[in-house]
C-alpha cells in the first residue's frame, strides 16, 4: 500500500509540476533564414534555465504573420523587423495593417541588422537597381517585409512593381527556385547576413549582389527612417568577390501584452543574462548584438517585463 501511495504521490506531483509550466510559442521565419535558428536558440535558452517556462520555436512567414499571430494569441513572442513592427502598431503602409493598427506588440529588445539583399543571376547583367526595369523579380509574399522594403527600395530610383518585367510574389523558398531555375532574373531578400538560402543558391547559380547606391539610401531614409547604410562584405557568398552598399533595418524580438511582466522578465534572465550563450546562438547575434543599443529607437513600448530588466541592467533609467 505504502509503495502504491508513493507512486500516486510521485503521478501527482510530476501533474502538478506540468500544470505550474508556463508555454510560450515564438515565432520565427522561413528555415532557411536566420529568424528560425535565433528563435530556436532563444526557446533552448529559456528551457535549460529551468524557470517554469517551456519554450518552443515556430517555423511561420514572418514578421507580419509573426505579428498578426501575437495580436490573435497564436503565438506569445515572435521576430519581426522594426519598420513592419513599427507599421504594424500604427495601422499604416501595409494592407495587413492598414487601418488595423495592433496595438497589443511589445518591445523586448534589437537584435541584429537585417540587410535588404538584391540577389542577381549573373548572366542577367543587372548592376544597378534601375536594371531591374523590365526584369522577372521576386519581391517576396504578399505583405512580407520583404516586399514592403522592395517597394520602398524601387521608388528611390523611380520605379514600381509596375516597371518590372514581372513582379513575383512568393517566399524566399520558392523565390531560390525560381533563380535556380532561370525563371526569374533577380530576387529581394531582407534577411540577416549570411543567410543560408542565398549561400545555397550560390552553390549552384553564379550569382551578383545589386549594390543600392549610397545617394540612394539617403533618399529612401529620409522618408522611410529605419534605413541604415550597410556594406555587405565581399566573400560572405561564394563568387561575390565585392563588398556591395545596401541598406538594412533592424531585426527585434517583441511580445504580447498579455504576457505577464513576470514571465517576460524570467525570459530575459534566461536569455540575455546568458550573454555569450545567447551570442553563440548565431553568428549575426556574436557580431552585431549589443546590450546598450538593445532598447534604442523601438518602434513600439517596450513590455513591462522588459523596461523592468533593462533598468535593472543600467540601459535605461
Amino acid at each position: 500500500m505504502k509503495k502504491t501511495l508513493l507512486i500516486i504521490g510521485a503521478s501527482l506531483a510530476l501533474a502538478a509540476s506540468a500544470l505550474a509550466q508556463e508555454f510560450v510559442t515564438i515565432g520565427s521565419g522561413s528555415t532557411t533564414g536566420v529568424y528560425f535558428p535565433v528563435a530556436t536558440g532563444i526557446a533552448k535558452l529559456i528551457n535549460d534555465a529551468g524557470v517554469g517556462i517551456r519554450a518552443n520555436a515556430r517555423s511561420t512567414g514572418g514578421s507580419v504573420f509573426n505579428i498578426n499571430a501575437i495580436a490573435s494569441g497564436e503565438l506569445q513572442m515572435g521576430l519581426s523587423q522594426n519598420d513592419i513592427a513599427y507599421y504594424a502598431y500604427n495601422g499604416s503602409s501595409i494592407p495587413a495593417f492598414e487601418g488595423k493598427p495592433v496595438k497589443s506588440i511589445r518591445s523586448i529588445a534589437v537584435l541584429y541588422p537585417e540587410v535588404v539583399h538584391i540577389v542577381a543571376r549573373a548572366e542577367a547583367k543587372i548592376d544597378s537597381v534601375a536594371d531591374l526595369k523590365g526584369k522577372r523579380v521576386v519581391v517576396g509574399d504578399v505583405g512580407s517585409g520583404t516586399e514592403q522594403n522592395a517597394r520602398q527600395i524601387l521608388e528611390a530610383y523611380n520605379l514600381s512593381f509596375n516597371d518590372l518585367g514581372q513582379t513575383i510574389r512568393v517566399g524566399a523558398s520558392q523565390g531560390i527556385s525560381l533563380l535556380q531555375d532561370g525563371r526569374a532574373d533577380a530576387m529581394f531578400y531582407t534577411v540577416g547576413l549570411g543567410a543560408s538560402a542565398i549561400q545555397q543558391l550560390a552553390l549552384t547559380t553564379r550569382i551578383n549582389l545589386v549594390a543600392v547606391e549610397p545617394a540612394k539610401v539617403k533618399t529612401v531614409a529620409q522618408k522611410y527612417p529605419f534605413y541604415a547604410n550597410f556594406i555587405i562584405p565581399s566573400g560572405v557568398y561564394r563568387g561575390v568577390e565585392v563588398s556591395t552598399p545596401t541598406v538594412a533595418v533592424l531585426s527585434m524580438l517583441l511580445a504580447s501584452d498579455q504576457l505577464s511582466a513576470d514571465t517576460v522578465y524570467k525570459v530575459m534572465k534566461a536569455t540575455f543574462d546568458n550573454l555569450a550563450e545567447f551570442k553563440k546562438i548565431h553568428p549575426n547575434l556574436e557580431r552585431y548584438f549589443d546590450v546598450k543599443k538593445a532598447v534604442r529607437n523601438l518602434p513600439v513600448p517596450l513590455h513591462p517585463g522588459a523596461e523592468r530588466y533593462w533598468k535593472e541592467k543600467g540601459v535605461i533609467k
